[in-house]
């Protein structure tokens, strides 16, 4: 029963990212046909990577950056400090159990079948990002503030949890990438490996905290290290990490 009801919300998914992508077209469309040149490379240069002007990922940037989104530090450490925030919640049922979900108890094994299921939602909700963002034609990759002041980079960052780049000149308009996946990752657990009372209203509940933490982990790409196409430029690890910035 739970495969069923895991397919049939990949199905959801895919099936509303179907029917969004002609209206994002007649968008991109109608905005050409409105603005000269200059402006469109001036709007392409508000907000793309500090000292650089944008330019589409090639197809091994964007590898590159999923696997740092998947695989990378910011999910590994975020993983453990969620598993250890659901380790120490203390919910019960009927008296028994500890942590979230409950049935899972507590120790170090449920402290690592935790680690493991957020571990699991966040690489199914960066797989489903980058997925729809092909279909979308979306750059869902995060780029810093080409901005002073903490509090014009603090809302570049938390916009672009919903926003993402579009067309050639990298124009910021609302991503239903960014704002689908979190929920994708968090319904695919709680209806495949959660206990059973799980049902998508908890998934969908799940999904609004993941968004949040999301836009947290914006705010750490901004100011702290923004993935392979950021400050790993400047070490000799550039090579490695595909980073066209000098």
């Amino acid at each position: 029963m739970k495969r069923r009801q895991v397919v049939l919300a990949f199905l959801f998914t895919f099936f509303v990212c179907g029917a969004v992508p002609p209206l994002a077209k007649a968008q991109s469309s109608s905005g050409t046909g409105t603005s000269s040149s200059t402006s469109a490379s001036q709007s392409a240069s508000i907000h793309t990577q500090p000292g650089q002007t944008y330019q589409k990922p090639t197809n091994g940037q964007k590898l590159k950056n999923y696997i740092f989104d998947a695989f990378g530090p910011y999910a590994i450490l975020g993983s453990a400090a969620a598993a250890g925030i659901n380790q120490a919640s203390g919910d019960k049922i009927n008296g028994t159990g500890s942590g979230n979900p409950p049935e899972w108890g507590g120790g170090a094994q449920a402290y690592a079948q935790r680690f493991g299921s957020k571990y699991g939602i966040n690489i199914t909700a960066t797989t489903a990002r980058y997925m729809m963002a092909e279909v979308f034609r979306e750059d869902t990759i995060y780029y810093r503030c080409d901005c002073s002041g903490v509090s014009h980079r603090l809302v570049h960052a938390l916009m672009s949890t919903v926003a993402a780049r579009h067309g050639d000149d990298g124009r910021y308009r609302f991503s239903f990438s960014n704002l689908a996946a979190p929920y994708a990752g968090t319904m695919t657990a709680a209806l495949g490996w959660y206990p059973a009372r799980y049902d998508p209203s908890d998934g969908f509940r799940m999904g609004n905290f993941l968004l949040v933490s999301y836009a947290g982990l914006n705010v750490a790409k901004e100011f702290i290290y923004g993935g392979p196409h950021t400050l790993a430029a400047h070490t000799p690890l550039k090579g490695i990490t595909g980073s066209n910035k000098p």
